[in-house]
């Protein structure tokens, strides 16, 4: 929520970059299958029989990010995402685990997504995460996260804490 970090009591900051490279507890990655036909191709990027309801989406968007750029990391305190990564690009996905009363507190997982890999991979609250376009053309990111923009009517402060902000973060893409 754009806090400064004193005033975050959920959120327990690292003294240390010591990451432990691991699965995530409640971090979903699942394949997206491209059907294809003779007009196309579609995919299915969530179903409600294979999403605990948690994560069921309250909106999608849809981003485009240029070669080398990175979006985050960041965090949110009561939102999840449910990222797509289809293509076209490749993107390196990095999300590590700042809840500390999770059982993989400060492991970190990093994944090659995309046009080759396509993946949908969901991001519960409290698992800071940014992606990286590593293609060479722009590439294509669906989200559809659990919890409106700035609330219903946009009224509502941003649940968004940025690490990508500090130059001294200790989440490195």
């Amino acid at each position: 929520m754009n806090a400064p970090a004193d005033s975050r009591d959920s959120i327990d900051l690292k003294d240390s970059t010591d990451f432990t490279q691991g699965e995530i507890k409640d971090v979903v990655v699942y394949d997206l299958k491209k059907y294809f036909d003779d007009r196309g191709w579609l995919a299915e990027l969530f179903r409600h029989d294979d999403l605990d309801e948690e994560f069921y989406p309250t909106m999608s968007y849809i981003s485009f990010t240029k070669p080398g750029v990175q979006r985050g990391p960041h965090e949110h305190v009561d939102q999840a995402d449910l990222f797509c990564f289809i293509g076209p690009s490749t993107f390196n996905i990095r999300l590590w685990d700042n809840r500390a009363d999770s059982p993989t507190y400060n492991n970190m997982m990093s994944l090659f997504v995309g046009a080759d890999n396509p993946k949908a991979v969901v991001v519960p609250k409290g698992v800071v995460h940014g992606y990286k376009n590593i293609g060479e053309i722009d590439g294509m990111v669906i989200n559809c996260p659990n919890r409106l923009y700035m609330g219903e009517g946009k009224k509502e402060p941003i649940d968004e804490i940025r690490h990508e902000d500090d130059p001294n973060t200790i989440y490195r893409m």
